[in-house]
């Protein structure tokens, strides 16, 4: 074993030596428990983890509040946009363009009618999937139709 430090006066008396006693105790089972602390290597992870989540959260915030930001200064200029088009276009155009919409918005109206009325409950029901798996199968086509040319 090591020799203790000479700086530190020895004691005078036995209950100054058992003081000594204690506080060795004390300061070494501090230095035991960070000695445990460094060496858990799983809580230091989940520390670690937990901190990493908590900027994650942090940041997503931000996200989320610059995104809503940049969204509603988008749709102000693109409302913006719409007015000057709308104030430029003749009005000839302009009828045109609102029946083509309402006429876009009723055909609409009726695919989603046909589609709730004709379509059976699964595929109603995995509509999205479907529309994917399509979209999927479609791309593929093409690209095997580049392929063999």
């Amino acid at each position: 074993m090591t020799q203790p430090p000479h700086d530190e006066p020895t004691a005078a008396s036995p209950e100054e030596l058992r003081e000594q006693i204690e506080r060795t105790r004390h300061e070494l089972g501090d230095t035991v428990e960070e000695l445990a602390a460094k060496a858990d290597v799983k809580a230091r992870a989940q520390e670690k983890a937990a901190a990493v989540k908590e900027q994650a959260a942090a940041l997503k915030e931000q996200t989320a509040a610059k995104a809503s930001v940049l969204t509603g200064q988008a749709r102000a200029k693109a409302a913006e946009a719409a007015h000057v088009l709308q104030d430029k276009l003749p009005e000839p155009v302009r009828d045109k363009a609102a029946a083509a919409a309402g006429q876009a918005r009723a055909t609409a109206d009726r695919a989603e009618q046909v589609w709730q009325d004709k379509a059976p409950e699964p595929v109603r029901d995995n509509r999205t999937v479907l529309i994917v798996a399509g979209a999927a199968l479609l791309v593929a086509c093409v690209l095997l139709r580049r392929s063999r040319q």
